[in-house]
């Protein structure tokens, strides 16, 4: 039962984030059929689209990067007294 709502959930999601035929006629081919609305229209909101995506791209890779290698490897980190508070001697 909790597979089939699941998949209702997610088929009618998928219909509202798929552009309907008016705005599919309206957008530049490039972006046809992705989502309703305008899409830029001179080359400058393009640049600018590029750029904010690129920004989140490696916004998202760096945060990846710290959470699965945070790399503060110096004893009197603030981490320490939360991980091992016993060991932990703050500097004076």
């Amino acid at each position: 039962m909790k597979k089939f709502q699941l998949t209702l959930l997610f088929c009618s999601i998928y219909s509202f984030l798929m552009a309907c035929p008016v705005c599919e006629r309206n957008q530049p081919k490039i972006f046809r059929g992705w989502a309703h609305g305008t899409m830029p229209k001179s080359d400058l909101e393009y640049v600018l689209v590029l750029a904010i995506f690129l920004i989140s791209v490696i916004a998202l890779i760096l945060f990846i990067k710290m959470l699965i290698k945070p790399g503060e490897n110096q004893a009197d980190h603030i981490k320490r007294g939360i991980l091992n508070p016993e060991n932990y001697e703050p500097k004076k």
